[in-house]
């Protein structure tokens, strides 16, 4: 295990600013997750550390050596793609095992080392299977076991969740969080899934047109935003942004609910809200609609839990509100939050 430490990493493609000044610490054990929409420059990053890109300007140390212009095999890391990149002939043992017969070790050594990996993630009895009887998860835990073998310093995985079907993602993600904290080595994950991220990550590094938007855990990040780019691409439905004369409000689905249900000892801003069109969700109920008297009459959505009694009357106007401590503001011209708030100690104590 080791510390990462990028100070002022740049990294520019023609006349394309990929990676622009990017100083982050890893520390020792953590797992940072990179986040971001395509083009972010978080894939880039992350090629970087693995030194498979060579930086433009800027400096990358893993532990206590500079490894700015070390080659990927002197660097000690191990790194997880998208497709794994499983050898489709060799068996569950034969692809864990490979990195250790390159290197010359020895057949008990490997033996020893292959089933402690293989029992790690849970392969213990698939070892003589070859990928193609394997399910997308299974084979992400071999990809994880060959690299765990080799007693990487740092791992790196990039979008490796990305080829799974959705209800087999959640589980892989479980897995992977699960054999984190047994191994505890210092690991950076890309992904341009929030969920993933909040999910997954001790720190997430929010980034957008090859900058550093918001470093936080994922309740800093998703309570806290830095801006507005963080408040909008955090949260599924995302945050609500609405313009007023002075300033830009911002508030969560979940915190904008009809008036009527507050405790009366909760201060709360009334906001009017015309619904148009009501999602069920099961659990909850996705409100569309417009909020009246902003600069413009603004789109917001509210997400009402289903156990709340509340029939709306599409294309009426209600009274809707949200508490104070709930309440985000944004400068109208740099998008950026002018002050923080303690968030209300558990929201749905506050509301009938």
């Amino acid at each position: 295990m080791a510390r990462v430490e990028i100070k002022e990493i740049s990294k520019i493609f023609a006349d394309h600013n990929a990676v622009n000044n990017v100083s982050l610490t890893v520390e020792d054990g953590e797992f940072l997750v990179l986040l971001g929409p395509s083009g972010c420059g978080k894939s880039t990053l992350l090629r970087m550390i693995a030194g498979l890109e060579l930086p433009t300007y800027g400096d990358i140390f893993i532990g206590e050596r500079r490894a700015t212009r070390l080659q990927p095999k002197d660097r000690n890391i191990a790194m997880v793609f998208q497709n794994y990149a499983l050898y489709p002939h060799m068996t569950v043992y034969e692809n864990i095992a490979f990195p250790l017969r390159v290197r010359g070790v020895d057949k008990q050594a490997t033996d020893a080392k292959v089933q402690w990996a293989a029992d790690l993630v849970g392969l213990t009895r698939m070892l003589k299977r070859k990928p193609r009887q394997m399910s997308g998860g299974e084979r992400q835990r071999i990809a994880l076991a060959r690299s765990l073998v080799r007693d990487p310093d740092v791992f790196l995985l990039d979008e490796p969740l990305s080829n799974l079907d959705a209800k087999l993602r959640h589980s892989a993600r479980e897995e992977l969080r699960q054999f984190q904290d047994r191994v505890g080595v210092t690991s950076i994950y890309v992904t341009h899934d929030q969920v993933e991220a909040m999910g997954l990550g001790d720190r997430i590094v929010v980034m957008q047109a090859g900058t550093v938007r918001q470093v936080g855990t994922p309740e800093e990040i998703y309570l806290h935003p830095a801006d507005t780019f963080v408040a909008t691409f955090m949260g599924s439905p995302p945050m609500n942004l609405v313009e007023t004369d002075g300033l830009t409000l911002g508030f969560r689905p979940e915190s904008f609910l009809p008036a009527v249900g507050f405790a009366s000892d909760i201060a709360v801003t009334p906001i009017t809200f015309n619904v148009h069109r009501v999602e069920y969700l099961g659990g909850d109920r996705l409100l569309y609609g417009n909020v009246m008297g902003s600069l413009p009459n603004t789109a917001a959505i509210a997400r009402i839990p289903s156990s709340v009694a509340y029939t709306p009357i599409l294309g009426s106007e209600a009274k809707f509100a949200v508490a104070n401590a709930d309440l985000r503001r944004f400068d109208k011209d740099t998008g950026k939050a002018i002050e923080q708030h303690k968030p209300v100690e558990n929201r749905r104590a506050a509301y009938v």
